[in-house]
């Protein structure tokens, strides 16, 4: 458990500047097509339901720490619905629109008392006020006053958020509820949001937001959008504050087939590559048809690969037996680098995120060849010749989908081995709700703005450039696009591609000498 540290900090914050606006899209959501329980507002975790606050009052703001800026406000939920508890307050930057959220949550069945009679008791309730609060820090000067509570939750329960009031006296017990553990799961620390530091004290006070520990596709833990704060932290993992657990296997919430097509239909982005590019996109059945040749290891024969794939190996591992290559024909092999734009498109694979309450509907381009890569320097870039060439090139971008309203939330941007999440309030849209996303020149990495992007050291200004920028090469991915995997629909549903199934390289391992090339 966290000690109180309270007063005696480096500065006194200033509470002038106005409260962020809030955020939305550019334009109306559609009515989505109906069916399951997707964009119904309410989301049913089996034992509990819950739904999203974003109505806030405002508890506490800082402004500046210190000298400098340190915006971020905590805000208590507004409007929650007769039947639902809170769960924990909100915390966000003041240099962002307001955007986020807090999860309320309403217990879904109610058992019968123990009737010990017929050997049957009845389990406990899923929510359950705290048995009171501990202080974790304030901060109390002739100015402003702040004081952030930890829930002490009944034994075989688990808090799931704190609590901050702006007066010494410890909340009420019905302020927030807390969650069975067996209805839980472990969370860790992600973005540190602020750090408050003190002259009597070697430990500083943040605040971080949370995550589930797991996040894959069939993972069950769901973020409450709630934040954790203290005065040290051991590990990543969080032990006093838990994430939800998605109980219903159903995944009742997330989109059908027909949501799926107006979800892509509705935020498709338009990808722009760049005006210089030489190294266009195709589809995967262009570049099939127009001569990649599938390799296998020992064997000095090339099989020619029909369009839909069927003569690939299906399954397996990449364990170097087989790969695709170019023709060995030069012309062949120019015309297939260059790509055929015209018959571009993305390929689609959906599926849940954060237990279901989130959809991600990844996109796949496909390019037949990514080209040599330019290197920046100061005061000049390089231009290699070989050094970044490979055949077969796979990127893509995520839009993560809020499965409470079917609000677009964010977008990953892939950039070769990283890439980035970008919120929905700064990216650039085109045609109503559809981002933009930009193809960077030659090595066709995903970015949400044009301008040229350094992947090494920005300090030094030495690494490897990103060229974006808008030009008449584009594919519009709310039209040209295939869904080609959707596991949680079911078997049967979206029917996959044989080449899908391919799991070996796209292209021949090459081995450049780098030191040569730059030296010439």
């Amino acid at each position: 458990m966290f000690g109180c540290q309270c007063s005696c900090w480096d500065g006194v914050p200033e509470f002038c500047d106005p409260d962020p606006l809030p955020f939305s899209l550019p334009s109306p959501l559609p009515q989505w097509p109906q069916g399951g329980g997707f964009a119904s507002g309410r989301i049913n975790l089996g034992k509990i339901e819950v739904l999203k606050v974003n109505k806030f009052e405002r508890v506490w703001r800082c402004t500046r720490l210190h000298g400098k800026p340190q915006g971020f406000t905590f805000y208590r939920p507004l409007e929650i619905p007769e039947g639902f508890f809170c769960l924990g307050h909100y915390c966000q930057s003041n240099e962002q629109p307001l955007r986020g959220y807090a999860l309320v949550a309403r217990e879904t069945t109610t058992e019968p008392d123990a009737d010990c009679s017929h050997g049957y008791v009845s389990e406990s309730p899923a929510l359950e006020k705290p048995l009171n609060y501990s202080l974790i820090w304030s901060l109390d000067s002739h100015d402003e006053c702040v004081y952030f509570w930890l829930p002490n939750p009944p034994m075989g329960y688990k808090a799931m958020g704190i609590v901050v009031t702006s007066n010494p006296n410890e909340p009420e017990v019905e302020e927030v509820r807390c969650v069975r553990e067996d209805l839980t799961e472990t969370c860790e620390t992600s973005d540190l949001l602020m750090t408050i530091k003190s002259k009597f004290s070697k430990n500083s006070f943040q605040v971080w937001k949370t995550e589930p520990c797991d996040r894959g596709m069939l993972a069950k833990g769901v973020s409450v959008g709630t934040f954790f704060c203290g005065t040290y932290l051991d590990s990543e993992q969080v032990v006093d504050i838990a994430c939800l657990k998605n109980l219903d296997s159903s995944l009742h919430a997330m989109p059908n087939l027909n949501q799926i097509h107006a979800l892509i239909q509705h935020y498709g982005p338009t990808v722009y590559f760049h005006p210089d590019e030489i190294y266009l996109p195709s589809s995967v059945q262009w570049f099939f048809k127009n001569g990649a040749v599938l390799c296998v290891a020992g064997s000095e024969k090339r099989k020619s690969i029909d369009c839909e794939g069927s003569v690939l190996p299906c399954g397996g591992k990449n364990d170097g037996s087989f790969w695709i290559d170019l023709p060995t024909d030069k012309d062949a092999r120019n015309n297939l680098k260059k790509g055929n734009i015209e018959s571009a498109e993305l390929y689609v694979h959906v599926k849940p995120a954060f237990g279901g309450v989130f959809t991600d509907i990844v996109m796949w381009v496909f390019c037949p060849f990514n080209g040599p890569a330019t290197l920046k320097v100061p005061l000049m870039n390089i231009e290699m010749n070989k050094i970044g060439e490979h055949v077969g090139d796979w990127e893509h971008f995520t839009l993560r989908i809020s499965n409470f309203t079917g609000e677009l939330w964010s977008v990953f941007f892939s950039q070769h081995s990283g890439g980035e999440w970008v919120n929905a309030f700064d990216l650039e849209f085109i045609k109503g709700n559809k981002p933009i996303v930009y193809s960077s020149k030659h090595g066709h990495a995903s970015f949400p703005h044009p301008g040229t992007y350094l992947q090494g050291s920005s300090i030094l200004g030495i690494g490897v450039r990103n060229d974006a920028a808008r030009s008449k090469y584009i594919v519009d991915s709310s039209i040209k696009y295939q869904i080609v995997a959707a596991e949680y629909l079911g078997d049967g549903v979206v029917t996959e591609p044989c080449w899908l199934q391919y799991m070996r390289e796209w292209g021949p391992t090459i081995v450049y000498d780098s030191r040569s090339e730059i030296e010439r």
